[in-house]
């Protein structure tokens, strides 16, 4: 079982990111984890933390010559921004602490649509600020370098993963009828992660437009997957269904409200021969089971399962919780009406998520993976895929 945890706040010292379950013999090094990590700090819209911050990777555990070791993987990824805040965070006790004094820059206004009240209220606080400081989507950054890990697992086993970017601040973006093969190349020469420069320039004048209101903006991504094989994933129990666990991973990232698979909340409006995918024989494509899906409307997930077919994966990231311009509140500490904290943030994240999207989509998928051909490395994983590979390539032949 592949599984990851990490631990870190937005302004502490570092993240940590702890990686469990990789076999052996995986090719990896530190510049894989930093290309992705350098990918989620990019994006038009973003705040000034990401002209601070310039996120590497330090592997700490599990990673010998350049090859995973089957050991637990433990990353530190350091903050730079550390240095201004190390009063403020600081874990010893001070003696104003003891009076029951708050700290400086306590967060008491708290801000509609975050965590700060609940989990002030959840955790018997004083000071949103110990919410805030874990629920910032900062601890993203961790996340995304166990999922370029996982990532690199599934390249070893033809499997690719990327994004681009459908939908920003109320424009819609047309993407080609036929995807590029190298999806992250193409969408990554895109401030916004786009493939359509048109639907792009109107988005940017969007997002200009909303930071002079001091106003923030969502959208959506979508995140596509090529080379699964058929039957990852399984129809047996709830929690072993791949579109369930790719839910809850996705509706996992900060700030996302919504997913859809395939067609996604389409199906609902339509009939069932406008949403079915009909199947034709089709010998040779093996990893689908020598048959293709003459469309592809499930997004690659049927009963549970993957069919073989490209897995199509939407999300939609609501906008950011923290107004320039405000929005009205109430001051925990005394109970008035107030305006909300306004601390640096971004106008719009949405091209970041994709790449969060990825990484959360792949360690899932690496998680199914391993459950489906386990192995204690690389070779022995490949080995059984290769054997199932081999019995799907018998049973329909055309």
């Amino acid at each position: 079982m592949l599984r990851f945890t990490t631990a870190g706040e937005s302004h502490g010292q570092a993240l940590v990111s702890v990686l469990e379950g990789m076999p052996a013999g995986v090719p990896l090094l530190a510049a894989d984890i930093d290309a992705d990590l350098a990918r989620r700090q990019q994006g038009y819209g973003r705040g000034r933390r990401m002209q601070i911050e310039r996120d590497s990777a330090e592997i700490l555990s599990g990673v010998r010559a350049g090859e995973t070791m089957g050991s637990p993987i433990s990353m530190l990824i350091r903050n730079r921004d550390w240095k201004n805040w190390q009063e403020i965070m600081d874990a010893a006790p001070r003696e104003e602490d003891a009076e029951g004094a708050l700290r400086r820059r306590a967060v008491t206004r708290v801000r509609p649509g975050h965590a700060d009240l609940t989990g002030l209220l959840k955790y018997d606080r004083d000071d949103a600020r110990d919410i805030l400081e874990r629920a910032s989507a900062r601890e993203t950054t961790a996340r995304v370098a166990a999922g370029a890990i996982a990532r690199r697992l599934l390249s070893e086993l033809g499997v690719t993963v990327g994004s681009h970017l459908v939908h920003l601040g109320g424009i819609d973006a047309t993407a080609p009828t036929e995807l590029p093969a190298a999806l992250n190349e193409a969408s990554d020469a895109s401030q916004l992660r786009t493939l359509d420069p048109e639907a792009e320039a109107a988005m940017i004048a969007r997002i200009d437009a909303a930071k002079k209101e001091g106003n923030t903006l969502g959208g959506v991504c979508e995140v596509v997957v090529n080379g699964l094989p058929v039957g990852l994933g399984s129809h047996v129990s709830w929690d072993r269904k791949l579109d369930g666990r790719l839910g809850a991973a996705m509706l996992s990232i900060p700030a996302v409200k919504g997913v859809e698979i395939g067609m996604g909340f389409g199906a609902a409006r339509a009939t069932g021969a406008e949403v079915h995918d009909e199947i034709a024989a089709a010998p040779g494509r093996i990893r689908c089971g020598n048959v293709r899906r003459e469309t592809n409307r499930a997004g690659g997930l049927e009963g549970g399962m993957t069919t073989g077919e490209p897995l199509v994966v939407r999300v939609a990231m609501k906008p950011i919780s923290t107004l320039m311009r405000p929005l009205g509140t109430v001051d925990v500490a005394t109970g008035d009406a107030a305006k909300a904290t306004a601390e640096r943030s971004d106008v719009t994240a949405v091209p970041a998520m994709g790449v969060i999207a990825e990484a959360m989509a792949a360690l899932v998928l690496a998680d199914a993976m391993l459950e489906k051909f386990g192995g204690d490395s690389l070779g022995e994983v490949r080995r059984n895929l290769d054997g199932y590979l081999s019995h799907v390539a018998a049973r329909l032949r055309g």
